[in-house]
């Protein structure tokens, strides 16, 4: 395989590790604020004055993500080594992540694969003498596959999509107290460039009745009781920026001990999903969408620096949730450039992000990481929390 071939298989297959376009158009009307705290509220006084968009937490980036391993990891590095340094990263299974690294967002990308074995078979391990079959038996077997880029970075701690909401869910169980768990998923299509004729798979594009699966598969392993989604938001309202401005989001009480779903697409399979629901109606996923829409609460962005930096955080005085991101591409990490991460955290972004919740996770010697600031699982939010709230009273999982 030749250098310029192998880099454009590079450049196409990683294609989704780029930022994402920044959204705009927010509404002049704000979401109705919370009551202050008062002077030594207490825990139970907390649950009731703070609201889920009023804290920020932690999130990894590609939660599921392991470093592929040799001989596959030494080839990749010697004839692509710009593509691998991206790539260089790996994450404690999701409950360790709960537990011991204070992430309380994930993010998981799936693929579809309604008959079983699309992804079962890695033809690049040819280039390198070793077995192309997997084998993991659950990769034959029908269902949502959990992986980043098909024949290029497909080690993973949890397969499938029902293997990784049974490990959210055992956790959650266990561990009632929790402020909410944002779970983002990114749905894989994107076209696995073969330039060498290997016989490559590439994502299998969604259908309506894929997404119908997915939601599906999602209230088959998260229980009723454990799951917000977009229709307890809206509540009597018609749209969910509607809902925002008349009630706002619940409070901590109401939300404690639940996970929601996020979708990261902002295109495409977005408005598949979105046909028939302008709304959201019956839907389990927050779509990233304008806060325009009738789906707008939830909204990506990825660049939390400068104007978009502004932007995220007018977003979160009008009442909407944003997911930003610490770092990227590994590069945050080698440098121990804090800069992003500052502004991330400063931005007030729901969700901020990273690939190194713990210093643990960075192998390249700096002391970069990312965390909550004081040390606490969520905080206070940085531009709308109300008056009187303590992060330390926000989480107590039992």
């Amino acid at each position: 395989m030749g250098r310029n071939g192998l880099r454009g298989f590079a450049l196409g297959a990683v294609a989704s590790l780029g930022l994402g376009a920044a959204l705009t158009a927010v509404p002049a009307a704000a979401a109705p604020s919370t009551r202050a705290c008062g002077p030594d509220p207490g825990y139970a006084r907390m649950q009731d004055c703070v609201r889920l968009n009023q804290i920020q937490v932690i999130g990894s980036h590609n939660s599921y993500h392991l470093r592929a391993q040799d001989p596959f990891w030494t080839a990749l590095s010697g004839f692509l080594p710009e593509t691998a340094a991206t790539l260089d990263y790996s994450h404690a299974p999701l409950a360790n992540q709960f537990s011991d690294q204070a992430v309380r967002q994930i993010e998981l990308d799936i693929a579809t694969d309604p008959k079983g074995g699309r992804y079962a078979t890695h033809r690049v391990l040819r280039l390198v003498g070793q077995p192309t079959r997997s084998p993991d038996p659950t990769l034959r077997k029908p269902g949502i596959k959990v992986l980043h880029v098909p024949e290029v970075d497909w080690e993973t701690t949890c397969t499938t999509l029902r293997i990784c909401l049974s490990q959210i869910r055992r956790w959650s169980s266990a561990h009632p107290g929790h402020v909410p768990i944002a779970v983002l998923l990114e749905l894989k299509e994107d076209a696995t460039p073969d330039p060498v004729d290997l016989g490559f798979v590439s994502a299998q594009p969604f259908r309506a009745k894929d997404l119908d699966e997915l939601d599906a598969t999602i209230r088959s392993e998260i229980p009723g009781r454990m799951l917000y989604t977009p229709d307890d938001l809206r509540g009597s309202a018609r749209t969910l920026p509607e809902a925002i401005r008349r009630t706002g989001w619940p409070t901590l009480r109401e939300v404690r001990g639940k996970v929601l779903f996020l979708m990261d697409n902002q295109s495409g399979v977005r408005d598949l999903y979105l046909r028939g629901h302008r709304n959201l109606a019956g839907r389990v996923l927050f779509t990233s969408s304008k806060p325009s829409e009738p789906s707008g609460a939830f909204v990506k962005e990825n660049d939390p620096m400068g104007v978009a930096g502004q932007r995220i955080r007018q977003l979160v005085r009008d009442g909407f949730v944003v997911r930003t991101r610490a770092d990227a591409d590994t590069a945050q990490a080698r440098t121990g450039d804090t800069t992003m991460r500052d502004a991330a955290l400063a931005s007030g972004a729901q969700w901020v992000s990273t690939d190194y919740p713990t210093i643990s996770n960075n192998r390249f010697g700096t002391p970069y990481f990312a965390a909550i600031p004081g040390g606490t699982v969520a905080r206070c939010n940085p531009v709308n929390a109300p008056a009187g709230c303590e992060s330390a009273l926000l989480e107590r999982l039992r």
